[in-house]
């Protein structure tokens, strides 16, 4: 990773800096002057509060970066940062000479990816894609190929770079052909055991047939889904908020084909011309603490709307982890083949 890569200008967009931050490797975006000099720095967490707090992917990145980051000078002392990186919690610190400008930048990475996580991960994989038919006719829509591999191994292999490996994969519709493929994950490395749907169960209702969950909250992806997001951010973030779930969510914008008309009583007040509507979506990935999975009621039927809705009306608390990195969820055939030019 070349450090240069994540230096950016203070009048540059916050869409400029998510790509800094996409592109970069590090989850970071450092703000320098003409000069290098430090100005401060826009880490993956605020863009997300940017987001969740509706701000315009055009505003200056001056309203969301950290003004005062934490540094370390040149020549760097490494044992001095990664402390400074444990006792405040963060992932990377910019490194600095006496003049305050950039010329490195320390990251905890290359140890975090040595660990291994027990969590349990579950990827949904028994739908019958009957979008992408006949693609499907033969093959189940995970195991679709995107980019010389299939996408459910991608999905898998994403997780094990950052530690991951425990998994459970719920099938249904031609569950051979992803057991015959995987195997039980010793070509991985990696334990995978499966979850077979004799009827659908719903985007939810496997996680009752999971046995020997543990203690660990368990993360909840569709098998249909290419993504670039970090799962121990996700982790970390579902922890720091103390809920019983939490879901990824994707800002969605669509355009209403029609002039709006807003009006009091039957006055008038404006016509807006097929205005632009923003919301926010579920991306398909979860966070779900393990008591919750213990509760329910083993083999019904439930989609994840309705079991997050039942924590939300008993007030047990779920929060949302907004989603700014890469994400595209293969549904349709314009899909599919975005996603292999993606790979391309």
């Amino acid at each position: 990773m070349d450090w240069k890569n994540l230096l950016i200008g203070p009048d540059a967009s916050i869409e400029a800096a998510i790509q800094t931050i996409d592109q970069g490797g590090a989850r970071i975006a450092l703000v320098v002057d003409a000069d290098g000099k430090l100005l401060g720095t826009v880490t993956d967490g605020d863009v997300r509060r940017a987001i969740i707090g509706h701000k315009a992917l055009t505003e200056s990145i001056a309203g969301v970066m950290n003004p005062h980051p934490r540094t370390v000078t040149h020549p760097l002392d490494r044992k001095k940062a990664v402390a400074l990186m444990n006792q405040y919690r963060v992932m990377q610190i910019p490194v600095v000479d006496d003049l305050g400008r950039v010329v490195g930048i320390e990251m905890l990475d290359a140890a975090v990816s040595e660990q291994r996580h027990d969590n349990w991960v579950l990827l949904l994989a028994g739908g019958f894609g009957t979008r992408l038919r006949p693609l499907t006719d033969s093959c189940p829509k995970p195991m679709l190929d995107v980019g010389g591999r299939p996408i459910l191994q991608s999905i898998i292999e994403s997780f094990i770079s950052l530690g991951f490996h425990k998994f459970y994969v719920s099938v249904h519709y031609m569950p051979e052909v992803i057991k015959n493929h995987f195997g039980s994950g010793e070509n991985w490395n990696v334990t995978i055991r499966y979850i077979d749907e004799e009827k659908p169960l719903g985007t939810a209702g496997s996680l009752s047939l999971m046995d020997d969950v543990g203690d660990l909250p368990v993360i909840v992806m569709n098998g249909d889904l290419l993504s670039r997001v970090n799962y121990l951010d996700l982790l970390k973030f579902h922890k720091e908020h103390g809920v019983a779930a939490t879901i990824c969510s994707r800002e969605f914008a669509y355009q209403v084909p029609f002039g709006v008309v807003k009006f009091e009583g039957y006055d008038v007040q404006e016509i807006v011309e097929k205005p632009l509507q923003k919301c926010f979506v579920s991306a398909g990935i979860y966070v779900v603490e393990a008591d919750v999975i213990s509760e329910m009621q083993r083999g019904q039927a439930i989609d994840m709307p309705n079991l997050l809705q039942s924590l939300i009306d008993r007030k047990r608390g779920v929060c949302t982890f907004p989603i700014h990195e890469y994400w595209l969820d293969i549904g349709r055939f314009s899909d599919y083949e975005r996603a292999n030019r993606d790979f391309e």
